[in-house]
């Protein structure tokens, strides 16, 4: 899926969207900053093996998943984090590190951080490292159908 074919799908579903272009960033916290967008309402992903399948964890850029607290959670015996090399082949057409979450038109298991739950809008990777999309969350609810999940700890800001 590329940057095209995701705006493409949000129009297809009659979602209002805005598409913000910022310099090239890498981090989620780098990318809200360039976008001027909060780090609480910017949603990244983070890509998880879990008992040998893939799972997308959706979570606000300055919070850090808990491996333990989500192998709980979900209820399996091994969560690690996935090598590029194991998912980059999943989303054509995307940078790696830069995948939307929307890991269900990829085939992929999503789970949302309940930290997300209290955003009106939700900011994301478009696919490239250089624009993110913004968008109602109630509508990225309806379109992903995540499973809402208490996994992560918020790592507070030095400024």
């Amino acid at each position: 899926m590329t940057c095209k074919t995701l705006k493409e799908f949000l129009d297809d579903q009659d979602v209002k969207y805005v598409s913000i272009n910022h310099s090239r960033a890498y981090t989620a916290q780098e990318i809200a900053e360039s976008a001027h967008v909060s780090g609480n309402d910017f949603a990244k992903v983070v890509m998880l093996n879990a008992d040998e399948k893939m799972i997308m964890a959706v979570l606000p850029a300055p919070d850090k998943v808990e491996l333990k607290l989500l192998r709980q959670v979900l209820g399996v015996r091994h969560v690690i984090f996935a090598d590029e090399n194991d998912f980059q082949d999943h989303f054509p057409g995307c940078e790696v590190g830069a995948m939307p979450p929307f890991g269900n038109l990829f085939g992929i298991r999503v789970i949302l951080a309940k930290t997300l739950c209290s955003s009106t809008t939700i900011s994301f990777n478009s696919g490239v490292h250089t624009e993110i999309i913004q968008m109602d969350y109630d509508n990225y609810i309806k379109l992903v159908n995540p499973e809402i999940m208490d996994f992560t700890r918020h790592i507070k800001l030095v400024a």
